[in-house]
């Protein structure tokens, strides 16, 4: 089959899933439209402060909007967190003491394996005194009982892990569930990057007791230049807030130099983009499927993020996958990526993100590690128009 009949083909296919994406995009801007209103949101807020940041309006609204589309007790949520590994780092740094212990369902992302200690790194949590246990989905529930963990995180999206899938709202509240029975003084904290607004739900409708993503992700709406945020019980964003600056400024410090609109604008758009990214993301599962590469998830499952992966078997196809996904980017589509030591990876990694913000996996990227069964991560697509286009032609490089 030629290409434009492939083409043609999966976008015949995808149809119905289309459908379903139109109705989440549909709820979910709803759903922020009304914590808009309801928070009578106007342009006095996109003012921004400077020194101190006192009596910041914008910043304090901010945070009521995200706690309401979140259907949470409280946010907090500003341009100060550097990424996701930043506002998890600063959850966990806020919650948890020397001796308590945390438990991990499966392997964390890359990056947070550092923050943590599994590779001994002096200021880690383990270097604290805190316990890390990893768990699965056999065997979590026997460490709960057992361990009796001051916290349990969750990660909605797969990460760089081909065996893993993204976490959809239904199972995240059976295993919640399941916890607080056991032992209901734990804390649940969900990983959310790469999953808001992919659901008609977040985490922390079905019990998560703290969410945390990255604003140049889902949140940001591609608009976001930098930030982050933490959603959940009051009192223990109150905690993180105290990590994030000092105890006893907590929340109330922290200037916003102009940040205020495009947070707000961010996450407006959010609902619509993310419908675009998994647009792009069904797309790229279907074409990819119909020439024989397997592909997780397929379109006959429910996604809980946007990233689409690719299992392409080399190390050669991996880097002319995400060369050719740079070159249909809209910056810096003159060049070419190479795998390189990314700082807070064991493994060299190679990162296609011609991108307006950088590093924002909402905009049209394909990453991963280089390591076997060399797996393409494809996120993102301000336009689903442009996002097909770089699919066809990473198509066309294979």
């Amino acid at each position: 089959m030629d290409i434009e009949n492939l083409i043609k083909k999966a976008e015949e296919n995808v149809k119905p899933y289309f459908e379903q994406i139109g109705e989440i995009v549909q709820c979910n801007t709803e759903k922020v439209l009304r914590a808009f209103h309801d928070n009578k949101i106007s342009t006095a807020h996109f003012a921004g402060t400077n020194g101190y940041g006192y009596d910041d309006a914008g910043r304090e609204v901010i945070d009521k909007v995200f706690a309401q589309i979140f259907r949470c007790e409280d946010a907090l949520v500003r341009y100060n967190f550097v990424n996701g590994t930043h506002a998890l780092s600063t959850a966990f740094w806020g919650i948890l003491r020397p001796l308590d212990k945390i438990v991990y369902l499966d392997r964390p992302y890359d990056t947070l394996c550092q923050v943590i200690g599994l590779d001994n790194e002096d200021g880690s949590l383990k270097s604290f005194g805190i316990k890390y246990i990893e768990a699965n989905n056999d065997n979590v529930f026997k460490i709960v009982e057992e361990e009796r963990p001051k916290l349990v995180c969750i990660q909605k999206s797969k990460g760089y892990d081909w065996n893993k899938k993204g976490l959809i709202c239904g199972e995240i509240k059976e295993i919640i569930s399941q916890i607080k029975k056991i032992s209901p003084k734990t804390i649940v904290l969900v990983d959310n990057c790469y999953g808001e607004f992919v659901e008609k739900m977040e985490p922390t409708e079905v019990g998560a007791d703290l969410v945390v993503g990255s604003l140049i992700k889902n949140c940001g709406g591609g608009i976001a230049q930098t930030g982050g945020y933490i959603a959940g019980r009051a009192d223990l964003v109150e905690k993180c807030a105290n990590r994030l600056t000092a105890v006893g400024l907590g929340r109330h410090v922290g200037c916003t130099l102009g940040a205020n609109r495009e947070i707000l604008q961010g996450i407006f758009m959010a609902p619509h983009i993310v419908g675009e990214a998994l647009k792009t993301a069904a797309f790229a599962s279907e074409i990819f499927d119909l020439v024989g590469y397997e592909v997780a998830p397929r379109n006959e499952y429910t996604r809980g993020d946007i990233v689409q992966a690719i299992k392409l078997g080399t190390p050669e196809k991996l880097i002319a996958f995400c060369q050719a996904i740079q070159s249909m980017s809209p910056i810096d589509s003159h060049v070419s990526p190479l795998p390189w030591a990314m700082p807070g990876y064991a493994d060299e990694v190679i990162m296609a993100a011609g991108t307006f913000v950088q590093g924002s996996s909402l905009e049209l990227t394909a990453d991963s590690a280089l390591r076997e069964p060399y797996v393409a991560y494809l996120q993102g697509g301000l336009t689903y128009e442009s996002g097909k286009l770089g699919v066809i032609e990473a198509l066309r490089k294979l």
